[in-house]
């Protein structure tokens, strides 16, 4: 069946200032609520207390974090917490002059990804880096894959349960 395509009339500003067409306003009225979740609640109220909490899988013998409900390797369900260590080495790191809104920043942001002491190999959390230099050529002299690091939290009364209860991670030793 051919659908018939019919013209119209496009509205223009005039139209819509000389009150030519109808124009109504209204405010939008969304707020709401997201739930993290049975895991990750459980992580962040960790970091809350100061603790970074993995979980661990039975049958792959994997240690992950963020912690899951469920193995996306075997599919079974976690349930064996385990308390993880705020050190751990670097994975990748990449250095960033530009905002998220493109806008040009001063000095550098440092995001890494870190494998956590008692994780399993490979299984990283995305965060910040810090203390790691000002210019591009003190970052790079300093930072590489294995640099060990160790997290700086926020003071306990400030804490409430973010990953950003981790202010960042910085490097340790050499």
């Amino acid at each position: 069946m051919e659908q018939k395509i019919r013209g119209g009339t496009s509205l223009t500003d005039h139209a819509l200032t000389a009150g030519e067409a109808l124009l109504t306003h209204w405010q939008v009225k969304s707020d709401y609520r997201w739930d993290a979740g049975a895991a990750l609640s459980r992580f962040l109220e960790g970091l809350k207390h100061g603790q970074i909490l993995g979980i661990h899988c039975p049958q792959c013998r994997r240690t992950l974090v963020p912690p899951r409900v469920f193995c996306e390797r075997c599919f079974r369900p976690l349930e064996q917490w385990v308390p993880l260590y705020d050190t751990g080495k670097l994975i990748t790191y990449s250095v960033s002059y530009v905002n998220w809104d493109a806008t040009r920043r001063r000095t550098p942001e440092i995001p890494a990804v870190i494998e956590l002491d008692g994780a399993s190999p490979g299984i990283g959390i995305l965060h910040l880096l810090g203390e790691a230099g000002g210019s591009l050529s003190e970052i790079t002299a300093r930072l590489g894959a294995g640099t060990p690091v160790q997290a700086v939290w926020k003071p306990a009364a400030e804490r409430e349960g973010a990953i950003t209860d981790i202010r960042y991670f910085r490097p340790v030793g050499g």
